[in-house]
């Protein structure tokens, strides 16, 4: 794990609210956050990966004083009565939000005439409508306060075509544009929204498309075929979670609090910018 103790604890007295954060991207974010003194409220619908990673990070951390806090609270992004529910319940429990993360993010690969109905609605469900649901429920919130920040995980993929990845990649590009368009409506109240775009990363979602063990020197070195058009990774190396854990951690924070709609990209240089 990256040494955030020169950071001390820099977000202390503020709440975070983490989607998808059983695993992979989002428990680093929640790891991240809470070793900066947040008060985290770490959310899944894999009730059990949250509750274990509160009980982890509770014991992590217990003799650092400038540590925060996670509490877990199981969710589903997709349901927005739950969605308003949990966000209502955070702000009783813990304080208002001042921070939310939007990690929580499927998968579904089959060429795009192949795509069932049911991948193309599920995909779009968690992540673009699930991202929709809690940044207006969390937004909401903020706006008279005027203070705040979303920061969106979405994916490399919502700018560059990707085979056997079109759903994922429209669902990652529409959740890219409703942040700034939302970043842009709420700028005069001083809420930040920017977007983190992770090329590919060591999650469990990774993995599972890596087929032999050769899987992980494919995406480094890329592969011209026709049925993949992918351009390697020049840094030459995958990324960890906390990799993109450091880039959202920086967003929400104050050294960057003259960026908003802002797109990072994340994947050591697989899109040429």
């Amino acid at each position: 794990m990256p040494d955030h103790r020169a950071f001390g604890g820099e977000f202390a007295g503020r709440v975070a609210l983490v989607t998808g954060a059983g695993q992979g991207i989002g428990a680093a974010v929640t790891c991240a956050l809470t070793a900066l003194g947040a008060t985290v409220a770490a959310t899944d619908r894999a009730a059990d990966t949250v509750f274990a990673l509160a009980s982890t990070l509770t014991d992590e951390f217990k003799d650092n004083p400038s540590a925060g806090t996670v509490t877990p609270f199981p969710l589903d992004v997709t349901d927005v009565h739950a969605v308003e529910d949990t966000v209502d319940r955070v702000e009783r429990e813990l304080g208002p939000v001042d921070i939310l993360v939007n990690v929580a993010g499927i998968l579904r690969t089959a060429p795009a005439i192949e795509l069932t109905d049911e991948d193309w609605a599920e995909t779009f469900a968690v992540n673009t409508t699930g991202v929709f649901h809690l940044s207006r429920a969390v937004v909401r919130r903020m706006a008279p306060r005027r203070r705040g920040c979303v920061v969106t995980v979405a994916s490399n993929a919502a700018g560059i075509p990707r085979p056997q990845m079109a759903a994922y990649a429209a669902s990652k590009a529409a959740a890219v544009m409703f942040t700034k368009c939302l970043g842009l409506e709420m700028a005069r109240t001083g809420i930040r929204c920017n977007v983190v775009a992770p090329g590919s990363t060591d999650t469990p979602m990774q993995r599972a498309l890596w087929t032999d063990a050769s899987g992980p020197a494919t995406v480094i070195d890329g592969d011209p075929h026709p049925d993949a058009y992918r351009t390697g990774i020049p840094l030459g190396r995958i990324a960890l979670p906390e990799d993109i854990a450091d880039a959202v951690v920086f967003l929400a924070s104050d050294r960057a609090r003259q960026i908003t709609m802002h797109d990072l990209y994340v994947d050591g240089g697989a899109t040429l910018r």
